[in-house]
């Protein structure tokens, strides 16, 4: 007997805005300069300035996150557990000295990548939760694989200053914070329509992460 096939109703959002994102996800972890940074084959400067990109990112998820903790859609998934500004400076002290701000400036798409996260977080809640969802479930399940190249190829202690944005100090299971996360994704409160502008959304937070990406591999080409 043929089985029939689930009606977006019956398959769970989490499942839903995983499997649609799949081929962009993909795409960005296959992107040229994160092949050769977690190939070791690129210097801690591009580490440095990789990190940096993601301090204006995050920068930008958690300095607009208090106007949304009484939202009945994005509140929910302000956990100050997740958070990771000061876990990127402590990082980029390390890297860069106590004047690492000096001079700092985005490259051209992670400045739209923080203003889009912005513009969400101002105008719609749902679209917030898409660049949530994108950032803090891939830290804590892929960004772990690049702590591990970090401390092995550039010396970093493990766990320790240079990797700390890796380390979710506050989360004792990371497997249950997860399956917690994704329930939370499977009861949003919100209808059908508003489910899929989220999915396309979440596409567009790897596509915006993918031209970091490309834009580091720019900066950052590997020599013969």
């Amino acid at each position: 007997m043929e089985a029939s096939r689930p009606t977006p109703s019956a398959t769970p959002f989490s499942t839903v805005i995983r499997t649609a994102s799949h081929e962009q996800h993909t795409e960005a972890e296959n992107s040229s300069f994160m092949s050769d940074l977690l190939g070791g084959r690129l210097g801690v400067a591009a580490y440095r300035r990789y990190t940096e990109q993601l301090w204006f990112v995050y920068r930008a998820l958690e300095e607009t996150a208090e106007t949304l903790a009484d939202d009945p859609v994005a509140g929910p998934f302000l956990r100050p557990e997740l958070a990771r500004t000061a876990a990127l400076e402590r990082d980029l002290t390390h890297l860069g000295g106590p004047g690492w701000r000096g001079g700092l400036e985005p490259l051209p798409a992670t400045a739209a990548y923080a203003d889009r996260v912005r513009a969400c977080a101002r105008e719609w809640p749902g679209g917030y939760v898409a660049h949530h969802y994108t950032r803090y479930l891939g830290d804590l399940s892929g960004g772990q694989i690049i702590r591990g190249t970090a401390e092995k190829t550039w010396g970093f202690a493990r766990k320790g200053d240079g990797v700390r944005f890796y380390v979710f100090e506050d989360i004792g299971n990371p497997a249950a914070f997860k399956r917690g996360y994704r329930a939370l994704l499977d009861g949003l409160p919100v209808d059908d329509l508003e489910k899929q502008r989220v999915v396309d959304e979440c596409k567009r937070a790897f596509a915006l992460n993918s031209a970091v990406f490309r834009e580091l591999g720019e900066e950052f080409p590997l020599t013969a």
